[in-house]
């Protein structure tokens, strides 16, 4: 063994220790693995930011763009509630949204699809009286599972299709994963549909802010538009629309006249609804019903990239406490809009311009994001810790979900590289207004984009330096004797098992050339043992720190760790049963 090949194994173990000490950030440990490396001599400066370069970061940047802009149309999250409603058994549940989650994985990062559909499983549990806890493991689940599919589904399968790049100079199309991506994600499918079972019942979310400070629901004010759904329907039908997650406290119709908000009363076009909900569900409501929400179309500055809204409580000291907004004149000397007021204990049916505030009362201001802090001072109210509200957001519906659908035509066809298709698909969501800039760089995770640049050329040194292949040799003795499906299972197994600790994208891009080292020289063709690298990369189902779609769950869900291993344990053992002949069948070994 040489001594630039002592230095880069030194480096890769040391940086596996620090990603198990789990006191540094991820992206920290890749940037100390990257000066180490630069340091040493195995990582030449002239090199050293090549990764920063790579498409792989273009790619998983632009997918996580694309995958807000489609989460915040709305249009997925009213497929899964016309799909879900009326329904009552916890299997179905499952099978509809983890189902959704796993399609939608296949088409945009799976870490956006699970984000995007997580709303709608809390509010379904919700409805249906059932514990989040036996909803929303499964659809991390079968998140990682869709992100099989296709290229962009999961950063994994990214990284494998650039190290066969850089063997054969061919990389894997858009496509290439779904045989197997499809068929390990109906066994999962089938298996969570029961699993969830293993799960305890007595789980608990962990508090949102919004409980922690007993906010109760908002009341709202929302027009009915000419041509909207709701004109011409009864309250009861809107009700129903809204799957009856907001309430009808008011009706106006004009500016002195109210009429009693009935059931079986009709509503008309600019007609005034004064709507008490949960924010995301006032939001819900008046976008599947075509509603204007009232306030929000009052002149303002600056574009709509830079207006956001934000909650804040009434102090006692406010010059709101004892007044109205419309006798503040809130839009006028302010220059913010006041979109809903929540009250505890008090179910609110007055417009809102009309409404005396009182300390304590939770409000949602829309103003210019710059100077909502001086705004909120000037007014004497105390902002709430950040939390993403999109109720005021304006939605541009089927338009990002278009640019997604041409984005993988265009790479499906061959006409354009991944990287250059997703990249625009990015570009033109923010141009056409489905995400604005300032929210599409929110959405961007910078700490996965900043590990996968430091880390891609340490991984790198491992080949330039032969450890690659040395590595590629010892594999090569412990498989000698084993017949093929076992070498495969053998990668597959250990991507898996070292996934927990490394994050997966961190995994593949120490294992794949490895895997592909091992195959060449047992000699078998490294498609399958790339695939199975991308696979058991993408396949932690055993910790919440392994992959974030399993992070992003646990507090929701009120999960322990050793709830993950519940589930997780017999779903791994399905992908390798499952996974080796599947992988074996579409990718011949010889």
């Amino acid at each position: 063994m040489t001594g630039p090949q002592l230095t880069i194994f030194a480096i890769l173990a040391g940086t596996m220790l620090l990603f198990v000490w789990g006191r540094l950030r991820y992206d920290m440990v890749a940037i100390v693995a990257l000066l180490a490396a630069i340091a040493t001599g195995v990582v030449a400066p002239a090199r050293a930011f090549a990764g920063f370069s790579d498409e792989i970061v273009i790619i998983v940047g632009s997918a996580l763009v694309v995958s807000a802009a489609i989460e915040r149309s709305g249009v997925v999250e009213a497929m899964i509630a016309r799909l879900t409603a009326g329904m009552s058994r916890i299997g179905s549940q499952i099978m509809v949204l983890a189902g959704a989650t796993a399609l939608l994985s296949a088409l945009v990062k799976n870490i956006g699809a699970l984000a995007m559909l997580m709303p709608s499983a809390l509010s379904l549990a919700k409805r249906s009286h059932g514990q989040p806890s036996r909803l929303l493991m499964p659809m991390s689940f079968a998140s990682l599972l869709g992100g099989l599919i296709t290229l962009v589904g999961t950063s994994p399968n990214i990284i494998v299709s650039r190290v066969r790049t850089e063997m054969m100079g061919t990389p894997f199309g858009m496509f290439d994963y779904a045989p197997v991506g499809l068929g390990l994600t109906a066994a999962g499918l089938l298996f969570l549909s029961v699993g969830y079972r293993l799960l305890p019942a007595d789980r608990k979310a962990a508090a949102t802010l919004g409980e922690s400070l007993d906010i109760t629901d908002y009341a709202t004010e929302a027009r009915v538009a000419e041509g909207s759904a709701a004109e011409g329907e009864t309250i009861a039908a809107f009700l129903d629309r809204a799957h009856r997650e907001v309430q009808v406290t008011g009706l106006f119709r004009g500016e002195d006249r109210r009429a009693i908000p009935f059931p079986d009363a009709t509503l008309r076009a600019g007609d005034l609804l004064i709507l008490e909900g949960e924010p995301e569900a006032l939001e819900r409501a008046i976008s599947a019903s075509g509603l204007e929400l009232d306030g929000q179309d009052r002149e303002r500055s600056g574009d709509e990239a830079d207006i956001g809204v934000i909650e804040a409580v009434v102090e006692r000291n406010s010059v709101l406490a004892g007044a109205s907004a419309g006798r503040v004149t809130l839009h006028a000397l302010f220059g913010v809009n006041l979109l809903a007021v929540s009250r505890r204990g008090h179910r609110l049916t007055e417009r809102l311009r009309d409404l005396v505030l009182q300390p304590g009362d939770v409000v949602v201001l829309q103003g210019p994001l710059d100077l909502l802090p001086e705004r909120l001072a000037e007014l004497g109210c105390l902002p709430l810790a950040e939390r993403t509200l999109r109720l005021g957001s304006t939605r541009r519906g089927l338009i990002p979900v278009a640019i997604l659908a041409a984005a993988m035509a265009a790479t499906a066809a061959g006409l354009v590289p991944v990287a250059v298709a997703f990249f625009a698909a990015a570009g033109l969501v923010m141009l056409t207004g489905g995400l604005p800039p300032r929210e599409a760089y929110k959405h961007v995770e910078w700490p996965i984009l900043i590990m996968l640049g430091a880390l891609i050329p340490v991984s790198d040194a491992l080949r330039t330096t032969g450890g690659t292949a040395l590595v590629s040799a010892w594999l090569s003795s412990a498989g000698a004797g084993l017949p093929g499906w076992a070498a495969l299972g053998m990668i597959l197994v250990a991507a898996m098992a070292v996934t927990p600790f490394l994050n997966n994208a961190a995994t593949v891009l120490v294992m794949a050339p490895i895997a592909a080292g091992f195959a060449s020289r047992l000699g078998y063709h490294p498609e399958a043992f790339l695939m199975a690298t991308a696979v058991g990369a993408g396949c932690d189902f055993l910790t919440p720190i392994g992959h974030q779609c399993n992070t992003l769950v646990m507090g929701p869900g009120g999960y322990k760790f050793t709830d993950y291993p519940r589930l997780g344990a017999p779903l791994s053992l399905i992908v390798i049963l499952v996974g080796v002949p599947l992988i074996m069948a579409v990718w011949p070994l010889r």
